[in-house]
């Protein structure tokens, strides 16, 4: 059973950090492409960041220079640094993988800049 859970985030302040972690069991970890995406209120998800096995990432416009991607495959966790966070970071975060043409995703994890 593919299982995706996100953790790590919260409330932090306009200019601050956060880290996510996204921990996955059922597959094959290391041989599988990682995405974040995040949904705000009223709007629609939005891919944020993405790793493929290979390690190659691509963001989003909005968060390069800001967010990393990256992926400890001994853990099977797969993480986003925010920095430089801004009130219109704000939303839930989830963590997305495809594994044999199936799409799987997290519960999500709430984050909320504001001073």
């Amino acid at each position: 059973q593919v299982q995706l859970v996100e953790s790590g985030g919260g409330l932090v302040q306009p200019g601050g950090s956060l880290r996510l972690s996204c921990a996955v069991s059922g597959i094959i970890f290391s041989s599988y492409p990682m995405g974040w995406y995040r949904q705000a209120p009223g709007n629609e998800r939005e891919l944020v960041a993405a790793i493929a096995g290979d390690d190659t990432t691509s963001y989003a416009n909005s968060v390069k220079g800001r967010f990393t991607i990256s992926r400890d495959n001994a853990k099977n966790t797969v993480y986003l640094q925010m920095n430089s966070l801004k009130p219109e970071d704000a939303a839930v975060y989830y963590c997305r993988t495809t594994y044999y043409g199936i799409e799987y995703w997290g519960k999500g994890t709430l984050v909320t800049v504001s001073s």
